[in-house]
């Protein structure tokens, strides 16, 4: 073979193998996974201090959160033997004002409630299925000492929910299970498990 047919036979597989890569990398930036808008969508028994509280803190850690205008909490989902609202019901309103790529939390200071166990109407300070596309969050069992960032903890913790995570074991975690109890003071972060998680869902921490 000449040196001029060699040279060529060279810079050919040279201009494969670039070729080859470059299209790798497209097929991978293709298939990189788009991050969710989160709508922030207030109850308008929400003070306006507690919404811009909890967008602002979201925003360091998530890049995509709109702000819904308040909306009265829907009837159906009042009941009345206890002067609560289930969250379940909520949940499912909430999903009904979803457009696709989008995840709901709802926020309200109100007193809500699920099914545990044995117990019909439990209790609880927020609700988010594992994963799930909407998820609410209220302030009515909330330390009125610490309620701004006891509030942006309990949002995080069942935004979490929807994006997959389960219940954490670590006490300090944001993810941690409430059991029945508010330890918001005890969690400082997201353990390195549950960030890792997050951060391959386009949360940046």
């Amino acid at each position: 073979m000449s040196t001029k047919k060699l040279l060529l036979f060279i810079l050919n597989i040279i201009f494969v193998f670039s070729f080859g890569e470059r299209t790798s990398s497209r097929q991978f930036s293709f298939n990189a996974v788009e991050p969710l808008i989160i709508n922030m969508q207030p109850f308008d028994d929400i003070p306006q201090k507690q919404i811009t509280y909890i967008y602002n803190e979201l925003l360091k850690v998530y890049p995509n959160v709109v702000i819904n205008k308040s909306i009265p909490l829907p009837k159906k989902a009042y009941y009345s033997k206890r002067n609560r609202y289930r969250a379940d019901t909520l949940i499912r309103y909430l999903l009904t004002l979803n457009q696709k790529g989008h995840v709901t939390i709802g926020l309200t200071s109100k007193d809500i409630s699920d099914t545990k166990d044995h117990l019909p109407d439990y209790g609880i300070m927020g609700l988010g299925y594992q994963p799930g596309g909407s998820c609410v969050v209220s302030t009515f069992r909330l330390s009125k000492k610490n309620l701004l960032p006891q509030f942006f903890k309990l949002a995080v913790h069942e935004l979490g929910h929807t994006q997959g995570l389960p219940h954490c074991p670590l006490k300090t975690c944001f993810m941690r299970d409430a059991e029945g109890k508010n330890h918001a003071d005890e969690e400082k972060e997201f353990c390195s498990k549950c960030k890792a998680h997050l951060v391959s869902k386009g949360w940046k921490f």
